[in-house]
């Protein structure tokens, strides 16, 4: 993969969105978010080194390192809720885009 850092922008932000309409889209569904666990969710991307140009290329469009080496979008950017099945349902929107372009992008998550 070799994508300008504009190029992973515009692949973030179709990412965001897609996250966020989904997460929009959860809540509309299901309303009142109390019947629901609180929680974490977040989008990660495997097998990039962070001393990559692909690597210092996504820093620079926003996607930071984590300690376990994956770069990570959190679920907080799609849905700002506590609820964590809303959060996953975002998470797998913007992972779909992410797959699109041919990331490994995984979702993880956990109970707060």
């Amino acid at each position: 993969m070799n994508y300008t850092v504009d190029e992973l922008k515009t692949i973030v932000a179709e990412a965001v969105a897609a996250g966020q309409a989904a997460g929009a889209a959860a809540y509309q569904a299901n309303g009142n978010t109390d019947w629901d666990a609180c929680g974490f969710a977040w989008v990660s991307l495997w097998g990039i080194k962070g001393n990559t140009r692909l690597g210092k290329a996504l820093r620079s469009a926003g996607i930071d390192q984590n300690y376990d080496r994956s770069f990570q979008i959190w679920g907080g950017r799609f849905y700002s809720g506590q609820s964590i099945t809303i959060k996953e349902q975002a998470c797998r929107a913007a992972r779909d885009v992410f797959k699109r372009y041919g990331f490994d992008a995984t979702v993880g998550s956990r109970l707060d």
